[in-house]
């Protein structure tokens, strides 16, 4: 599928909410993989299950507003009947102007050298299509059913602090007519090991080289939280596959335009007030 036939196909059938990919009613048989790292934690006076329900429910509504979802789990791939927001439609800023250096560069199976770049704008791009918890824009339905990439650590600090972490990982392939995008996740407690986005990268490249696929630039970032004494914390890393909501294409615009607009145009052709920090 060509990209302006996945974002034309990656409408849902609600005017201001996204729904999950799968979800009736949809435009075709599109979607959009959204990012997002987030973090929660509250004090321990319940039992842990409960202690790790609520703490994953702030980790969900804190940053990118993903709240009141239910979330199916998927595995780690962006098809061919996928796009990805901040990066095939709707274009981070950062992304746009090229302006920032990757982070290290480094060679694929067959030799080729491919950038190695922050995530970071791509979790913005998510968090400015969804909003916040209090200045929502165009957050999945509430109750509805979301296929999700996810993992989710939750951990209860007693007398001593205790460090959780969410990493997750984009790797754009080469040839999208033939092969998927593939998304890593990894949660972990304790002090985050000073190779951990190398080896997240390098489990990349070898996961392209076992199955032939190359791929041309990976995006890669984590979020981290040190649990204070008496508290539990969860720690999660997501990718909401999602349709969109109807109103969030702007007046006189097909949802395929989007393909030609930086996030900040998409937001001005929206006329959206900026998100308050």
């Amino acid at each position: 599928m060509e990209l302006a036939e996945v974002v034309n196909g990656a409408i849902g059938a609600f005017p201001s909410h996204c729904a999950g990919y799968l979800n009736p009613g949809a435009s075709g048989l599109g979607y959009i993989a959204t990012l997002k790292l987030s973090v929660g934690h509250l004090i321990a006076d319940m039992d842990f299950v409960l202690e790790g329900i609520v703490s994953y429910d702030r980790a969900e509504k804190n940053d990118a507003y993903i709240g009141q979802i239910n979330m199916v789990t998927a595995s780690s791939f962006c098809g061919r009947n996928g796009a990805i927001w901040g990066y095939d439609l709707a274009l981070a800023d950062e992304l746009a102007s090229r302006k920032s250096k990757p982070l290290s560069v480094e060679k694929r199976h067959d030799g080729v050298e491919i950038p190695i770049r922050s995530v970071e704008p791509l979790l913005d791009a998510t968090k400015r299509l969804f909003g916040t918890q209090s200045q929502r824009r165009f957050p999945p339905l509430p109750g509805a059913m979301v296929v999700c990439v996810n993992k989710s650590i939750t951990k209860r600090a007693k007398e001593k602090p205790k460090t959780i972490w969410c990493a997750l990982a984009l790797a754009i392939a080469q040839e999208r007519s033939k092969d998927a995008h593939l998304f890593i996740e990894d949660v972990g407690s304790g002090s985050l090991s000073s190779n951990l986005i190398e080896n997240i990268y390098k489990s990349i490249l070898l996961c392209g080289e076992a199955q032939d696929v190359l791929y041309k630039e990976i995006f890669v970032g984590y979020k981290e939280l040190t649990v204070p004494p008496g508290g539990v914390g969860c720690a999660l890393t997501c990718v909401p596959y999602v349709t969109l909501a109807q109103k969030a294409i702007p007046q006189g615009y097909k949802p395929a335009d989007l393909l030609s607009l930086t996030i900040s145009e998409w937001e001005n052709a929206l006329s959206l007030p900026p998100l308050i920090k």
